[in-house]
C-alpha cells in the first residue's frame, strides 16, 4: 500500500464519521451551542495550538525527514492559530489524544493524515457559519484556513519514506484518531440530547 492508498482507504473506512464531524451540528458540539464569532473563532484556535504543541514536540524528538515534516506541520498550526487572534481553551479529546502517542508511524498516521482530515470537516463548518453571518471577510479566511489545515502533501511524502508496515500502522493510527474525535462528538451531542446522525 502505497501513500495515497494509506489516505484512500483512511478515508473510506471513517466516511460515515468525517461526514459527521462536517455536518451542522459541528459547531453546536465544539462550542457547546455557543453559536457566536468568538466562540467558533476559540473553537478554531483550541484546535490548532493543541495540533501546534503536540507536532512540535513530535518535531523536536524526531530525527530526519520525518522529524522535519512534524516540525513544519507545527509552524503551519500555529501560524493558523495566530491568524484566528482568539484565546485557546484546553485541548479536546482529539488533541489530548494525539499528545499521548507514541512511535513515528503512529504519530505520522494520527497527526500528518488523520488531523487534515479532521480540520477540513470542521473548518467546512466554520465557513458556513460565517457566510450565514453574512460576513465575507471570515469566511474567506476561513476558507483559506481550511485549505491550509487540510493539506495532506507532507503526509503523503512522509508516508513514502515509510517501510511497508510502518504505513499500514499509520493508517491504523488515523482511523483511531478519527474515531477518537467522532466519539467525543457524538457523545457531547448525545449530553446536549442531540443524535450526531443527519435526520433523513
Amino acid at each position: 500500500m502505497d501513500a495515497d492508498g494509506v489516505i484512500s482507504t483512511v478515508r473510506e473506512e471513517q466516511a460515515t464519521e468525517l461526514d459527521r464531524l462536517g455536518s451542522e451540528k459541528a459547531l453546536i458540539a465544539a462550542t457547546g451551542a455557543t453559536l457566536e464569532a468568538d466562540a467558533v473563532l476559540e473553537a478554531a484556535a483550541t484546535r490548532e495550538h493543541a495540533l501546534a504543541a503536540v507536532l512540535s514536540d513530535w518535531g523536536e524528538e524526531t530525527d530526519g525527514a520525518v522529524g522535519g515534516a512534524f516540525a513544519g506541520a507545527a509552524d503551519a498550526a500555529a501560524a493558523r492559530a495566530t491568524t484566528l487572534d482568539a484565546p485557546p481553551g484546553d485541548p479536546d479529546a482529539f488533541g489530548a489524544h494525539l499528545g499521548g502517542l507514541t512511535g513515528t508511524p503512529a504519530r505520522v498516521g494520527a497527526g500528518l493524515v488523520a488531523a487534515p482530515l479532521v480540520l477540513d470537516r470542521f473548518y467546512l463548518q466554520v465557513v458556513s457559519f460565517f457566510v450565514n453571518e453574512a460576513n465575507e471577510a471570515r469566511a474567506d479566511l476561513a476558507r483559506e484556513l481550511r485549505t491550509d489545515a487540510s493539506d495532506l502533501e507532507r503526509a503523503r511524502d512522509v508516508l513514502g519514506i515509510l517501510a511497508v508496515e510502518d504505513r499500514e500502522h499509520a493508517r491504523d493510527a488515523a482511523v483511531e484518531a478519527i474515531g477518537v474525535a467522532y466519539a467525543a462528538y457524538a457523545d457531547t451531542l448525545a449530553d446536549m440530547g442531540l443524535d450526531p446522525k443527519p435526520i433523513c
